[in-house]
């Protein structure tokens, strides 16, 4: 296939293909790659020490030298972070709709203090209202453990197919929690610049 160019005169000439370099982005060297692995794993050790005793043997170090091989590209940073956007996205609206929920309370009880007069009956109103927004708040509250704990679900099947290691879908608060150390440790990785020493 040949391109077609313009030249400044507005003729339309046939030129050669363009020639895309194929060292435009070269492959690291397998030497490169095992030094950044060591330091990965380094620093992965590192974070891991930090960590009380009883999670610590809950990670074991093949785990953390899986953990650096996955790394290696920058993908799963990428996902990793996107994955913590939407969390945090969905954070803040959960707690609008909270919000809202309290603020409907307040506007509610107002409107009913300017509505009654008499202070038996509102007084009883009152009660009535004090009641429904508690049972509202407890409903309100479920959903946003439902929309959490399926947000959970959700990241752990992305990084699962990401195929990062020590993540599945489960429910138990203990695998829970390594995830979120896991989580936490790729996070921090992600800030740490790999200088090849020269």
């Amino acid at each position: 296939m040949t391109d077609i160019t313009v030249s400044n005169e507005g003729h339309v000439k046939e030129s050669e293909p363009v020639a895309v370099a194929e060292d435009q982005y070269p492959q690291p060297s397998p030497e490169f790659l095992q030094r950044k692995i060591y330091f990965l794993v380094d620093q992965l050790r590192k974070m891991h020490a930090e960590l009380p005793e009883n999670l610590q043997t809950r990670i074991s170090y093949d785990l953390l030298t899986e953990l650096a091989n996955c790394v290696l590209n920058d993908s799963i940073f990428v996902i990793v972070k996107a994955l913590m956007e939407l969390q945090h996205e969905t954070e803040r609206h959960l707690i609008k709709m909270r919000t809202q929920v309290e603020n409907e309370y307040e506007f509610e009880l107002d409107d009913w203090q300017a509505k009654i007069k008499d202070p038996e009956e509102l007084l009883h109103i009152l009660g009535l209202m004090k009641l429904k927004h508690s049972k509202k708040l407890v409903e309100s509250d479920k959903k946003i453990v439902e929309i959490l704990d399926q947000k959970v679900n959700d990241q752990q099947s992305t990084l699962q197919k990401a195929g990062v290691p020590g993540f599945y879908v489960t429910e138990n608060p203990k695998e829970i929690k390594i995830q979120m150390f896991l989580l936490d440790f790729i996070l921090r990785l992600s800030r740490i610049k790999y200088e090849p020493s020269k």
